[in-house]
């Protein structure tokens, strides 16, 4: 969340452009239900109205795509063919547009008119640049805008309220309700482990097989660490985004646990004599988490991570009573794949994520 100070700006910057609202509920929204939607600019269409969304980057292109595939004019991210192939068949058509959000715009707003769009979503950490982007947006095109934040614990609320914002209440109320299933159990994992228990964690990022990239504290793209119970060992370099490590300080923080979404650095990890003194290498506990179609622990850092949930529990309390009664992890995974991206799994493409979840 945002420092008080940047809250104020942005809602003040959000307010003096017509048609502009932050933090209200929507209607339709249960009495006193707090809204995850940070700004609106524009005339917002009625939900019935929206037949075409852009989705301004990466997080808010899986939440359309979830809420309403049909209604998702394109990727805002190349997608390759391993990707797509676990998306369903709608998704998996979609042409790659670009973003207008995130590390440089690829969209031209000349080519975001011709595309014609009812509403601009955009979804994550909303801080006041967030907010004057999406706003710039709105000024420059005259489209409808919407932001809304994007924080894990926040994703329930995001699909419920998104959902009936898009003209998809039910399935709204539909993926929520996996959501909150997800969400509760990291909740119950965090009651039961003291904070001075929980394991030491240090999440190796990138795709080049050093895994000396990572989340300091704060960080949306390693928040799940912290959310499922356990304790980033990069915290203790501050607050932050992503940074780039050494390994010495790796081996100085010492975690107990490393996990990843790059399989080169988790094989690396295992076998590379300067990573050996390790605890968790010296305990193998060095794990690897599906890339496909989207990260399940960050790639984006979006509603693709709630499958990430239970997989980082299970790694870091695997055995615990917590995680009795749950139905069948290659269950779980199928539903999830299916609710979300529209896909059913053949048998090969679930061994295929079930044997890289390691």
């Amino acid at each position: 969340m945002m420092r008080r100070r940047q809250w104020l700006q942005a809602a003040a910057g959000a307010l003096a452009w017509p048609g502009a609202w932050a933090q209200s509920a929507p209607e339709g929204a249960p009495e006193g239900a707090a809204s995850i939607v940070v700004a609106r600019f524009g005339a917002q269409p009625a939900p019935g109205a929206v037949r075409k969304v852009f989705a301004a980057g990466p997080p808010a292109g899986v939440l359309v795509a979830a809420l309403a595939p049909g209604k998702l004019l394109g990727w805002p991210i190349t997608l390759g063919d391993e990707a797509r192939a676990l998306l369903g068949p709608g998704l998996r058509a979609l042409p790659h547009l670009g973003r207008l959000s995130g590390r440089g715009s690829t969209m031209p707003l000349e080519r975001l008119l011709q595309l014609q769009p009812d509403l601009v979503v955009d979804a994550g950490t909303a801080d006041a640049t967030y907010v004057s982007g999406v706003r710039r947006v709105s000024e420059q095109t005259g489209l409808p805008t919407l932001l809304v934040q994007g924080r894990i614990a926040e994703h329930a609320a995001q699909l419920r309220e998104v959902g009936r914002l898009l003209g998809v209440a039910a399935r709204g109320e539909q993926l929520a309700a996996m959501a909150d299933d997800a969400l509760a159990l990291a909740a119950r994992v965090r009651a039961a482990v003291a904070p001075a228990q929980r394991p030491r964690v240090y999440f190796g990022r990138g795709t080049d097989g050093q895994g000396l990239e990572t989340g300091l504290e704060g960080s949306i793209n390693v928040e799940l660490i912290d959310f499922c119970g356990g304790r980033n060992v990069a915290a203790a370099a501050g607050r932050g985004s992503l940074a780039r490590v050494s390994l010495e300080q790796v081996l100085a923080w010492d975690p107990e646990v490393i996990v990843t979404q790059d399989p080169g650095f988790a094989r690396r990890a295992l076998a590379d004599p300067l990573w050996r003194d390790v605890a968790a290498v010296r305990a193998r506990r060095v794990h690897c988490a599906p890339l496909l179609p989207f990260g399940w622990l960050d790639g984006p850092p979006g509603v693709n991570r709630l499958i990430g949930v239970r997989w980082l529990v299970q790694h870091l309390y695997p055995g615990h009573t917590l995680l009795a009664g749950l139905p069948p992890w290659a269950e779980a995974v199928r539903q999830f794949y299916q609710a979300f991206y529209g896909c059913t799994l053949t048998p090969a493409q679930s061994h295929g994520l079930l044997g890289e979840s390691v």
